[in-house]
């Protein structure tokens, strides 16, 4: 341990996959120059991701079911998260979502406190966003939106944004691998890819019903998803659809750009997000992308900022788009809806517009040309030395 540097932590439940997991590695990557760092997990539970170089602290309190048990994990990580944050002097301990920012707020052992809001579902319980208002020196967000909502609903303005880190030239080196079993080959095919675990919040439904309709103009393509979870109901669906052959859920991959790779459109169908990764990492490698207008993040990535600043006008409560808009950098759809439906005859108005936005890009070479070569402009412009140094900015204030 360096003892000219500050002391570090990162702190997050665990590292098996997802975007702000990701997120806690690369920020613990790029402030080591700067600090002594950890990361703190409540389980080391199936890591999926290069933890090379990093120290990290496992208090081995995975999650349990049931309310009592949830209660009694948290008093069980608090204290054992206190321990370690006494142990190794910590200064900044910044947590990466709901259950870890309950831990680092209530195990405060004299070190300043920054906890994230990164995704729509962490707004919904108005307790705890109020609970980390309350007890966090700042709240960082990776959406402009969260940080309109909690200035106009919870009154809240020590709150800021910073866009996720995307290193551009380590997603296309990993993308230039061989994928795994590539399901889908040939000249003539075109390929839908998606990167999601099986969550609702996700809306994958949405996405293989809208491909269903996709199929009587363009019976030539095709669908990937990639992520972790049981996959058998969509399964099931896809058969009744008659596309059973035609879509593929390829489980979850540690590497999964040269499947993004050799697809040629990016379609992300969720219902919540926070700053969806999957979508910029689909940009780096110059996949044009059709997303659900959900109510964080995918508007601020696709639109410009002129285009971004009209609608929050438009509407000011954040509500979604009612119509597609084909923006500066991607195309957005309305935001559908997040009850789950797997009935192969029942097809949404909301499915029915993202269908007519793939087949618009496949009917318009030029188009999805056009959108290749703004997804790539769009994605350089979120290099991680730009948040290297706004995070870095931030946790100075605190030093």
């Amino acid at each position: 341990m360096d003892q000219k540097k500050k002391n570090l932590m990162l702190m997050v439940p665990m590292l098996h996959q997802g975007g702000f997991e990701r997120v806690c590695i690369k920020t613990a990557r790029l402030m080591q120059e700067y600090y002594n760092v950890c990361i703190l997990i409540f389980s080391s539970k199936d890591i999926n991701f290069d933890i090379t170089g990093l120290e990290v602290i496992d208090i081995d309190v995975p999650s349990q079911k049931g309310l009592v048990n949830k209660v009694i994990n948290v008093f069980k990580r608090v204290r054992k998260a206190r321990k370690v944050k006494k142990e190794k002097h910590i200064d900044i301990s910044y947590s990466f979502g709901s259950s870890a920012n309950y831990v680092n707020t209530l195990s405060r052992a004299g070190e300043k406190v920054l906890t994230g809001l990164r995704c729509q579902t962490d707004m919904e319980n108005t307790g705890e966003v109020k609970l980390f208002c309350k007890k966090s020196d700042q709240v960082l967000s990776c959406s402009k939106e969260i940080v309109r909502q909690l200035k106009r609903d919870f009154k809240y303005d020590r709150s800021t944004y910073i866009y996720n880190p995307l290193d551009i030239l380590d997603i296309q080196n990993k993308a230039g691998e061989t994928p795994e079993d590539y399901p889908f080959l040939g000249d003539d095919i075109k390929v839908f890819s998606c990167s999601a675990r099986n969550d609702y919040i996700k809306g994958i439904w949405h996405l293989v019903k809208a491909f269903s309709l996709v199929q009587f103009k363009h019976p030539e393509a095709r669908l990937v998803v990639m992520g972790a979870g049981n996959w058998d109901k969509y399964k099931e669906m896809a058969k009744a659809l008659g596309i059973k052959d035609k879509v593929c859920f390829a489980g979850l991959k540690k590497n999964p750009f040269p499947y993004v790779a050799a697809s040629d459109v990016y379609v992300c169908s969720s219902n919540h997000e926070g700053f969806p990764n999957a979508v910029l990492e689909a940009m780096a490698l110059k996949k044009p992308v059709i997303s659900a207008d959900c109510k964080t993040g995918p508007r601020e990535i696709l639109l410009s900022d002129a285009e971004y600043n009209r609608l929050i006008e438009e509407i000011p409560d954040g509500s979604s788009i009612k119509e597609p808009i084909r923006g500066e950098y991607g195309i957005l759809v309305p935001d559908m809806d997040q009850e789950e439906n797997f009935d192969p005859e029942y097809i949404t108005e909301g499915e029915r517009l993202l269908a007519q936005e793939m087949e618009a890009i496949l009917d318009d070479e030029e188009l999805l040309k056009k959108y290749s070569g703004k997804a790539f402009e769009r994605a350089s412009v979120f290099a991680p030395d730009k948040y290297k140094d706004s995070i870095h900015e931030i946790f100075k204030r605190y030093e």
